[in-house]
């Protein structure tokens, strides 16, 4: 399974690690966990959403606006496969390196 593109981006990646183990984490939660500003979460988590990896669900706690976030099970699925991928790579470059007889540099 190949690296996912929309989890090579460290910031995406970093949301959908924080959701994998949580089930509807608040919007200021994750932002605060991630370190970004309201406007970089929402647009990032737009199109984590339109990939259908993440859910948002938008409601109010007494008359306080608040937003939900969760990890799909698509998104679980494609993180998941993206971590394997990398694992996948550091093992075959490390099998490389380790195959590799090359010699020293001269002094």
């Amino acid at each position: 399974m190949p690296v996912d593109p929309a989890l090579v981006d460290p910031t995406r990646l970093s949301i959908v690690s924080v959701l994998s183990s949580a089930q509807w984490a608040e919007f200021a939660f994750v932002r605060d966990t991630v370190g970004l500003s309201d406007s970089a979460l929402s647009k990032q988590v737009s199109k984590l959403e339109d990939r259908g990896y993440v859910e948002v669900k938008r409601g109010h706690v007494g008359k306080r606006p608040r937003t939900w976030l969760n990890l799909s099970d698509a998104g679980r699925h494609a993180l998941e496969g993206h971590v394997r991928a990398l694992q996948n790579i550091v093992a075959a470059s490390r099998r490389a390196g380790e195959q590799h007889t090359g010699e020293a540099p001269p002094p």
